[in-house]
């Protein structure tokens, strides 16, 4: 059976001469989805390259994963010249499940440009239809899960969710559907004292196995704490993981420049050097 990749153009279908030559593309042609497309059809084909005719969306997975970590930690340190490179390596996973897609007859790129539209528009009839406009961005979001929930009836408010999110993720992304069916503490105050709770269980957990579920309650219970006060638990903590490596790489630096070993100074000292290294985050 002939490669699709070959013989057939990614954006209009049509049958094309699959050899191309990258160096005399135009900046208007680089500017354009239409030329990533192409490209990523040009390396799937037996005249492109041997890796990217082996990948499949499983193999990929892994890919997309890190491509969206690295546009994350792009937005993290404000800086737009890399959040435009790592969205266009988004941009290429796009355009390479699009692609196997494709050649395995499930759907084109027009299919799946023509349904995120689609969505969008349905979604938003208060911009785009006759509904009447919403007050705050907060009401946009339960008539956004009001207009999903049609579109999926019968199934559970959680069925959505994808389950290959990092826990603290999916945790708070449970807990935010869970309240909007009304399923949600009273207050603050009961959040915190339920984080209190689950502290005292831990600490009278008997074994490992009681240990470790209790652990979960707590951090789930902290997701819930999160949430209630506007902040994403994912991102705080990875944010929290970039201070830390941060601070760690000061201490060893300090050690360093002293001619000291660091794994063998006492624990005293290397607080000390934990508290300078703090204080030179804002230096």
């Amino acid at each position: 059976m002939p490669n699709l990749a070959a013989v057939f153009d990614p954006v209009t279908g049509a049958k094309y001469n699959p050899l191309m030559d990258a160096r005399r593309l135009t900046p208007q042609e680089l500017s354009t989805f239409e030329t990533l497309l192409r490209i990523i059809s040009h390396l799937r084909s037996p005249q492109g390259c041997p890796w990217d005719r082996e990948q499949t969306h499983q193999s990929l997975k892994r890919n997309l994963l890190e491509e969206s970590h690295e546009v994350l930690e792009a937005i993290d340190q404000d800086d737009s010249q890399r959040l435009a490179e790592e969205l266009g390596d988004i941009l290429v996973q796009v355009a390479f499940h699009t692609q196997i897609a494709q050649e395995a007859g499930r759907f084109q790129a027009a299919d799946m440009l023509t349904r995120v539209n689609q969505k969008l528009i349905r979604r938003h009839p208060h911009v785009f239809g006759d509904a009447s406009s919403v007050k705050d961005a907060n009401e946009v979001e339960q008539r956004w899960e009001e207009l999903k929930r049609k579109e999926r009836p019968g199934g559970s408010l959680l069925g959505s969710l994808p389950r290959e999110l990092p826990a603290l993720a999916y945790a708070q992304l449970m807990q935010d559907r869970a309240a909007k069916a009304k399923f949600d503490w009273e207050d603050a105050a009961g959040v915190l004292d339920k984080v209190a709770e689950e502290v005292r269980e831990l600490k009278e957990a008997p074994d490992t196995a009681a240990r470790a579920r209790e652990l979960g309650d707590l951090l789930f219970s902290i997701v819930n704490a999160a949430r209630w006060m506007g902040v994403h638990a994912e991102d705080a903590l990875r944010q929290a993981d970039v201070r830390f490596r941060q601070r760690f790489e000061a201490m060893e630096k300090l050690c360093k420049e002293r001619g000291l070993d660091f794994v063998k100074l006492p624990l005293d000292r290397k607080e000390a050097l934990w508290q300078v290294a703090k204080r030179g985050e804002s230096a």
